[in-house]
C-alpha cells in the first residue's frame, strides 16, 4: 500500500499538471471503487466541469479541492496508483499512446479514468480493486469522521517530540503497531515502520510504554529522517506502487530491513528476521534491535 512517501509524491507530481484544469469526461469499469456517491452517474455528472483548485494530503488520502466548494478524495489502497498521460481504447483495453513507462504492465491495470480540458488524463491502475473514490462538499469532509480520526502528520509542523510523546502517552501495545495506527500518527505504514525502528534500533515488539524519553527521541528522528530521504527519493516502488509518470521511485536503494528476511543486517552483518505482529509482518535484526522485555 502506497505510504506517506509514495502519496506526497503523487501530490507534488500530479500537481504540476492538474492544478486548474477541469474534468470534461469521465470512464470507470468498476463502479464498486466510486464510494460516494453510490450512483456512477451522479458521480460522473457532479464530477465533470469542476476545476482542480488545490491538492493536498491527509494521512494517505488524495484530496482534490474543487471549483464549487467540492472536494475528491481518493485511498489508492493496496495495489492502487494514480497516473498521468494519455490513452487510447485498443481491443476494450487502455493503452498508453506513447511508450514510455506508462506501458508497464503494473500500470496496466486501468480501472478509472478521468479526461481533462487539455485532452490529458489522469488513470488509476489498481490491481486489486480496493481503491476508493468519493466526492465530498468539502466543508463536510473537513468535519467528517474520516477526517476526524485521522492522527498528527508526522510532516506536519506540530510534529515534535514533545507532541509526540503527548500522543503516546497512555497508549499500550507494541511500537510496530503504534507506529502504524492512523488514528495515532498518519502516513506510516509495514516499509517505513520497519525502516523506522531498524534506524532507531528499537525492536518492532518492545512495549510502547516501556520506552524511555532517549528510546523515544530516537524514534522520533528517524520518523523525520526515513519520511524525508523516502519523499525526496520518490517512494519504494518494489511492488506495485508508481509515479504518476509510470516511473519507478528511488527508495529501494535505501531499504535496510523490510522484506529483507535472512539477508545481512547492513550494520552488523547478522540475518534480519521476520516476526508476525496482528496478521502483519514486521522485519527487524534482532542484534540491533534487541528486545530485553
Amino acid at each position: 500500500m502506497p505510504e506517506l512517501p509514495e502519496v506526497e509524491t503523487t501530490i507534488r507530481q500530479l500537481k504540476t499538471e492538474v492544478l486548474n484544469r477541469t474534468f470534461v469526461d469521465f470512464w470507470t469499469d468498476t463502479p464498486k471503487i466510486i464510494k460516494k456517491p453510490k450512483n456512477i452517474n451522479d458521480f460522473k455528472k457532479q464530477i465533470i466541469g469542476k476545476k482542480i483548485l488545490n491538492l493536498r494530503r491527509k494521512g494517505k488520502n488524495i484530496i482534490f479541492d474543487l471549483s464549487e466548494s467540492k472536494s475528491l478524495l481518493i485511498h489508492q489502497k493496496l495495489t492502487g496508483h494514480l497516473l498521468f498521460g494519455e490513452w487510447k481504447l485498443l481491443n476494450n483495453k487502455w493503452v498508453p499512446a506513447k511508450k514510455n513507462a506508462l506501458a508497464e504492465k503494473i500500470n496496466s491495470y486501468i480501472h478509472l479514468l478521468f479526461v481533462f480540458d487539455n485532452n490529458k488524463m489522469m488513470a488509476l491502475s489498481d490491481l486489486r480493486k480496493f481503491a476508493k473514490v468519493e466526492l465530498w462538499d468539502k466543508d463536510k469532509l473537513e468535519n467528517s469522521d474520516v477526517f476526524k480520526k485521522i492522527g498528527i502528520d508526522p510532516m506536519d509542523k506540530n510534529f515534535t517530540f514533545k507532541g509526540l510523546k503527548e500522543i503516546l502517552k497512555n497508549k499500550k501495545g507494541p511500537i510496530k503497531k503504534i507506529l502504524m495506527n492512523q488514528e495515532i500518527i498518519a502516513g506510516i505504514g509495514n516499509i517505513y515502520s520497519d525502516e523506522i525502528l531498524w534506524d532507531s534500533k528499537i525492536h518492532p515488539l518492545t512495549k510502547i510504554s516501556s520506552l524511555e524519553d532517549k528510546e523515544l527521541k530516537k524514534i522520533y528522528l528517524s520518523i523525520k529522517k526515513i519520511l524525508k530521504k523516502a519523499i525526496k527519493l520518490k517512494g519504494e516502488s518494489f511492488s506495485d506502487y508508481r509515479l504518476p509518470s509510470g516511473e519507478r521511485g528511488n527508495f529501494d536503494k535505501e531499504r535496510k530491513v523490510y522484506r529483507r528476511e535472512n539477508q545481512q543486517c547492513f550494520r552488523c552483518k547478522n540475518s534480519i528476521k521476520r516476526v508476525k505482529i496482528n496478521n502483519r509482518s514486521a522485519y527487524f535484526c534482532p542484534f540491533c534491535q534487541k528486545n530485553d522485555l
